[in-house]
């Protein structure tokens, strides 16, 4: 949620620099954004004030006004804005000015404490036009700028602030970009052009693949060179740079037309890599094996595939797991004790709602094993231990290579706590070659005519049991987001408990059926959805006469959920164009990464 992006250096076309950078980061989510840039020419300078530039709506191919479009200037920050506080408006996009117009901000995060310092810096005669938080801190630093230097003012007016945040500030009498995080990530990007900064690396690997990755409670000035210090005290330390893993390319859409389908075609390969790169597989099983207890921490579709590996560590190991929504694990730490293993799973690695669980387990003395698939990410620097999915950067807000590598993944500790993690390797292989099947163009053409039976419909369900209820799960999450169609997932189990009072003729109900023992249940439970008027869709290895339409899977034991996940990937994809969405990549609304609570 929210992007920032800026750039101090050589180059003297910062502002379309900093204008890639955001549409880079457009993925995160936004509705507004705004550039700022401090001019080169000596004239323009005497001004000390910053050159803006903001918008409602999308950036698109958007070009920058004729000022910015044509101004030299070797620093410019920007923003894509998630409204929390104050209105969608070009008025509370950022970036925020103090009163002189010289100091600007971008600003990722909430300021709890924000009415507070507000109504002190207007006692002071301060003046604001915005609803936002984020402009006291620009006056905040106005104000500290009386008594001493730039970067002071940046340190003392960030300590000042309550919440989790990470701003990026910059002064049109300075020649250096400050930017501070304490929860919200940041990302300095170091090439031998100048310095990039943003809220994560996806806007900064087309420049250079060595970057550093800012703590919490850590503030850079970057002009000339690097300089990091610590917060509050403000001591100096030593910067440490990684090298990016992934190109630019691997980012860009290549032949097709969005990412969401990419991401799809994708997962052969990712399966694959699952299954022949998992080297950390048995020692991580060797910790699930002896720990006190056990807990998954997880958000969203990482949330089904956490959920679908408490039913695989049952099923294959006789291992009981405990699983909390992230948002929801602050209400059960009671169980939390020294010796307790906490499994935290997220692809970003930067969402609030998992970052913070996590951080209050390790308090309690928990050990941290986080399945990520971005490396230098907040959970994967804070883990104790790591699993590092590497399915490469998924763009698209839905996702899907990602959700198949977690359950994959899942699956590979599960076969290693019984001393099986070969033929967990096998299994997975199995799969990769499988969904390599589904995604033939005759396999899609069958998903498309259904999508397009489907594409009037308001509501459609979704039952399953066992490891498919977690699919269930997955699947109505994916249709919800991508197509704007009320979906409910279930375990078939409940229809007689309430839900089956909503179905009538003609509504359409997704049967995830795989070949186990789950089959002749969840085959009865169709019978009763279809005897009420119901539309059936199977999905599994076996047909039967109560589907009205069938899209058949391998037969592959546990991991025929991986196979039917990608089906319903699929499928809430080509609903989503049959439906006339205009961008399945971004959903009205939603994020890819949410920083904030």
């Amino acid at each position: 949620m929210c992007g920032i992006f800026g750039y101090v250096g050589k180059k003297t076309n910062a502002p379309k620099l900093v204008l890639q950078g955001l549409k880079l980061l457009e993925y995160r989510g936004y509705d507004s954004w705004g550039i700022g840039a401090k001019p080169i020419s000596k004239l323009e300078i005497r001004n000390s004030k910053f050159i803006i530039e903001k918008h409602v709506g999308k950036i698109g191919d958007v070009t920058l006004n004729s000022q910015l479009s044509t101004l030299s200037s070797e620093l410019s920050i920007g923003h894509t804005r998630w409204a929390t506080h104050g209105g969608v408006t070009d008025i509370n996009a950022h970036p925020h000015l103090d009163c002189t117009k010289s100091i600007a901000v971008v600003h990722n995060g909430i300021v709890e404490n924000f009415q507070e310092l507000k109504d002190d810096l207007i006692k002071k005669g301060h003046r604001f036009v915005s609803d936002t938080d984020t402009e006291v801190i620009p006056h905040l630093i106005e104000e500290f700028l009386k008594r001493r230097g730039f970067a002071s003012s940046v340190r003392d007016a960030f300590n000042k602030l309550k919440g989790l945040n990470a701003i990026v500030v910059a002064n049109a009498k300075s020649s250096e970009i400050i930017a501070a995080k304490n929860g919200s990530p940041l990302v300095i990007g170091v090439s031998k052009d100048g310095l990039y900064v943003s809220s994560d690396a996806t806007g900064i690997v087309k420049h250079t693949r060595k970057v550093i990755f800012l703590e919490d409670n850590q503030m850079a000035i970057l002009g000339q060179k690097i300089k990091l210090i610590i917060l509050p005290n403000g001591s100096e330390i030593r910067p440490k740079v990684s090298n990016l893993t992934w190109k630019f390319e691997d980012a860009e859409k290549g032949k097709f037309k969005h990412f969401f389908l990419k991401e799809i075609y994708e997962q052969p390969k990712v399966l694959e890599g699952i299954a022949t790169n998992s080297s950390q597989i048995k020692k991580i099983s060797d910790l699930v094996r002896n720990a006190f207890g056990t807990f998954f921490i997880a958000c969203g579709s990482a949330s089904y595939s956490a959920l679908a590996g408490t039913y695989l560590f049952s099923k294959i190991a006789k291992k009981h797991v405990n699983f909390a929504i992230g948002s929801e694990f602050n209400y059960l730490e009671d169980y939390i004790e020294k010796g307790t293993l906490v499994i935290p799973i997220s692809q970003s690695g930067e969402s609030v709602d998992v970052i913070e669980p996590v951080t209050r387990a390790k308090k309690k003395g928990a050990k941290i094993i986080g399945i990520v698939n971005v490396l230098g990410s907040t959970l994967y620097r804070i883990s104790d231990y790591k699993i590092l999915l590497n399915a490469g950067p998924e763009k698209a807000v839905v996702a899907t290579k990602s959700l198949t590598a977690m359950i994959a993944t899942m699956m590979l500790i599960a076969y290693s706590l019984v001393n099986k993690l070969r033929e967990g390797r096998t299994l997975i292989l199995k799969s990769s070659r499988n969904v390599g099947e589904i995604l033939k163009d005759e396999y899609v053409g069958k998903i498309k005519k259904i999508a397009r039976k489907l594409k009037d419909h308001e509501h459609i369900y979704v039952i399953g049991r066992g490891l498919s209820y977690a699919t269930a799960l997955e699947a109505t999450l994916k249709i919800k987001e991508a197509t704007y169609i009320h979906a409910e997932g279930f375990a078939a189990g409940e229809l007689k408990h309430g839900v089956i009072a909503l179905i009538d003729k003609k509504t359409p109900c997704m049967v995830f059926a795989p070949n186990d023992e789950t089959y002749d249940e969840i085959i009865s439970n169709a019978q009763e959805v279809k005897a009420r008027g119901g539309y059936i869709i199977g999905i599994g290895p076996r047909n039967n006469e109560v589907f009205e339409e069938f899209l058949s899977t391998g037969d592959l034991g546990e991991a025929t959920m991986i196979s039917q996940i990608v089906v319903a990937q699929l499928l809430a994809y080509f609903l989503a164009l049959e439906r006339g969405v205009e961008d399945p990549d971004k959903p009205r609304n939603l994020a890819k990464s949410v920083t904030v609570k």
